[in-house]
């Protein structure tokens, strides 16, 4: 980061004037509601934008509070879930509205440890509720996007608590919630992975990989919070897994149909390991026929 709090200042206000000028507008920007941030930040993990859109609304007038969630069942909520992604994030939703319903009297906790001790629940997330529904100063969200940002900046790979701590100094006091969504907005539409638009970039005379040119490496490969490439998609565990999901939506699936469901009708032994991480990780149990339901 900066070290002349004057060259710090002026690029916290081109980078906010960039994003009043022209931040993205999406639906939970327009809320302050804890309950409805939480669920925009769990849904737009790892699943574009795009995807979450016509389901955060329909989702949220379906169960517009912790305790409604809470009130339904896990089956309903995963079922409900279908195309967003990651399946096991819907049980940690509904584990987590089960115990703001029961332990806090329906209101998300409002400080950073009572956040991280809810289930499912983890330091990003609980930092994005705090700047995004709670505005609370010295708090920056580190979500790839800002993190690989952070790397370009300072000119090098950061370590975890590094990043942390730059993204929390970086955060002009009293404009949280504008500057972390002024991140998110750089690192998606700018600041890029691939091809970064360096030449639209607001503060790119203040980004030290910038200024040297762009040599490679990037700074931002293997920094702190910056995520990685992904294992292939396409006949893994994590294909298996959505697919048996997808199929108890539908309904159970008794055990001899278990290879099919997974879309591994000639590895029954595959089939039955996967479907057995499902009932460790709360996304199915299995009744004593062996039969295969959404969790109730």
């Amino acid at each position: 980061m900066a070290a002349d709090p004057a060259v710090g200042d002026d690029r916290t206000e081109r980078l906010l004037a960039w994003f009043g000028d022209g931040g993205r507008d999406l639906p939970w920007r327009r809320t302050r509601d804890p309950w409805r941030v939480l669920v925009s930040e769990l849904m737009l993990q790892q699943t574009q934008v795009a995807r979450v859109l016509p389901r955060y609304e329909a989702f949220l007038d379906r169960w517009p509070t912790p305790a409604a969630c809470a009130a339904s069942s896990v089956a309903d909520v995963v079922t409900a879930w279908a195309g967003l992604g990651y399946n096991r994030r819907a049980v940690n939703l509904h584990r987590c509205a089960t115990a703001v319903a029961h332990d806090h009297g329906g209101r998300l906790p409002a400080d950073l440890a009572g956040l991280l001790a809810l289930p499912g629940i983890g330091p990003y997330t609980a930092r994005a509720v705090l700047a995004f529904a709670h505005e609370a100063d010295g708090v920056g969200v580190l979500d790839t996007n800002a993190a690989r940002i952070l790397a370009r900046w300072t000119g090098r790979p950061l370590g975890r608590a590094e990043a942390q701590d730059a993204a929390d100094l970086a955060v002009p006091e009293g404009r949280s919630w504008a500057w972390n969504q002024a991140m998110l907005d750089l690192g998606a539409t700018v600041c890029r992975k691939r091809a970064p638009r360096c030449d639209a970039c607001p503060v790119a005379v203040d980004c030290a990989w910038r200024v040297a040119g762009n040599p490679e490496p990037d700074p931002a490969v293997g920094s702190a919070g910056v995520s990685g490439g992904q294992s292939r998609f396409e006949g893994s565990d994590r294909q298996g897994r959505g697919r048996l999901v997808d199929a108890l939506r539908a309904g159970p699936v008794p055990a001899h149909a278990l290879p099919a469901a997974t879309g591994w009708p000639d590895d029954p032994d595959r089939a039955s390991r996967v479907a057995a991480t499902l009932v460790a990780d709360g996304l199915a149990r299995v009744d004593p026929t062996g039969t295969h339901h959404l969790p109730s």
